[in-house]
């Protein structure tokens, strides 16, 4: 028999905003988490990276907000994050599904101008531990209205450096909120730290190694651009994210690409907000096949649909190599990862070839198309 699909308990207005984004089918945590967040129970859950955490919990809290008139006009739905990405990527994924209105808090920013959008009575907040807990001490933030609160990387909250601040938050809240917490990893202390709420550990899906294809391209610093606009001739990709480790790349990258007439947009870390948020909307939409970031850019990113990863050259953190990579094969897709590199990067990706238990597949351009060497003739 076949499995009933959780996107039908949903809404039918939010079952249209999800086709609208071409996603009709859960992943399996959003399959196993939504109903049970549905039923108002709370949840601590671990899942992957990539695998659809983020809508797992965001579609059930807003079916019930949406549902509901907010009569005191006050902050309903509370998502506490260690860091300024992913609470941006986060409130982007919350903007793709519904018109309440969702409102960032994060240390480092005006704390004044943060009040005065208070004033705007936000349905939704998402803010960093400290924060949201000055916000509340100073009464700025209040939690009558209060529905749901969400620990998003729950095993970075209660790391020594936010776990006083997240414990602190914890206790402003009435015993019985309803509370989502997860991460993709779930330590003891994230267990003690959530102790009373039953939590779920979804079976690994090996995205970097069963989902996305690796290949690596050589080529000299000097011959990467060149090489770059004859792979992106041969492939023509439905939508591509090249990175590059340099930020003043990104320009020099996207120019002559689009000296060759191929349709491009960058995005810088210091770029005017407008001209980012017009950039990414190229993108997301579809307009623009390509996006030429740096990996400062690109923090936050979250864009459904990239078929293609490139990397222009290894990063020297293998953990930025990991979160380019799984810009592609989202929510249950499969993705190709494609690296550029010089002799000395090659040697490197060999290296990280075995640490990270991936295929390599040696690829080069012959006859219009993309080949393994032994194919040559």
């Amino acid at each position: 028999m076949d499995e009933i699909n959780v996107f039908s308990e949903l809404s039918h207005v939010l079952q249209d905003r999800l086709s609208a984004l071409s996603i009709t089918t859960p992943t399996p945590v959003q399959s196993k988490i939504i109903p049970e967040l549905i039923k108002g129970k709370s949840i601590l859950f671990q899942s992957e990276t990539g695998t659809g955490k983020t809508f797992a919990y965001l579609l059930p809290f807003i079916q019930k907000l949406e549902a509901e008139e907010n009569k005191e006009q006050a902050v309903r739905l509370l998502i506490c994050t260690p860091t300024l990405e992913l609470a941006s990527q986060i409130r982007d994924a919350a903007k793709t599904v519904t018109f309440l209105k969702t409102a960032l808090f994060l240390g480092g920013a005006p704390i004044k101008r943060q009040t005065d959008l208070l004033k705007e009575k936000p349905d939704i907040v998402i803010g960093n531990p400290a924060r949201l807990l000055e916000l509340i001490r100073l009464k700025k933030l209040r939690l009558n209205g209060l529905e749901g609160v969400v620990f998003d990387e729950v095993d970075r909250l209660v790391k020594r450096e936010s776990k006083t601040d997240t414990e602190a938050l914890l206790k402003m809240f009435p015993e019985h909120i309803q509370t989502a917490g997860c991460s993709a990893t779930i330590t003891n202390a994230v267990r003690q730290f959530f102790s009373g709420i039953d939590s779920v550990v979804m079976p690994p899906e090996d995205v970097l190694r069963k989902r996305i294809t690796h290949w690596a391209l050589y080529a000299e610093q000097r011959d990467k651009i060149d090489l770059l606009r004859s792979l992106l001739a041969v492939l023509n990709p439905e939508k591509v994210l090249i990175f590059t480790s340099r930020s003043d790349q990104v320009e020099n990258i996207v120019s002559k690409l689009m000296y060759k007439k191929i349709d491009c947009a960058g995005l810088h870390a210091k770029e005017d907000k407008s001209k980012r948020k017009a950039s990414i909307d190229r993108f997301r939409s579809g307009k623009c096949p390509i996006l030429v970031t740096s990996d400062l850019a690109a923090r936050g990113l979250d864009i459904q649909g990239i078929t293609h990863v490139i990397q222009m050259d290894l990063p020297d953190d293998d953990d930025f190599f990991i979160h380019r990579a799984g810009r592609t094969a989202r929510a249950g897709k499969t993705g190709i990862n494609i690296v550029i590199g010089d002799e000395y990067e090659m040697h490197r990706y060999s290296t990280l070839e075995k640490k990270l238990k991936i295929i390599v597949y040696p690829k080069i351009l012959y006859k219009g198309k993309v080949t393994a060497p032994e194919n040559m003739q």
